[in-house]
């Protein structure tokens, strides 16, 4: 088939279909994960998120967004102090 013929046509190619369903796949997950939220999410281990039993600076767990009262979080598995930190710090809002 001459090139001409190939942009006229209906078909669609095999690779064409395979690049077209690997990106809509990879846009849906983008999307997703952008949609989920952190209690609907497992939560991950203290060593990958890096969690100290310290703060980092004025960074604690206390004054974190994730954390659950008394030494929980809605992010971290396992018991986490109130004065810790980790990577997914997230400043809680003023109220």
């Amino acid at each position: 088939m001459k090139r001409s013929e190939r942009l006229h046509s209906t078909e669609v190619s095999r690779r064409c279909l395979l690049r077209g369903l690997a990106l809509a796949g990879g846009s849906a997950s983008l999307l997703a994960a952008n949609f989920v939220r952190p209690a609907d999410a497992a939560q991950v281990s203290q060593k990958l998120v890096a969690y100290q039993d310290t703060p980092h600076n004025a960074q604690e767990c206390d004054n974190c967004a994730q954390f659950l009262e008394p030494s929980s979080c809605k992010v971290v598995e396992g018991t986490v102090s109130p004065k810790g930190w980790c990577k997914v710090y997230v400043k809680k809002p003023a109220t």
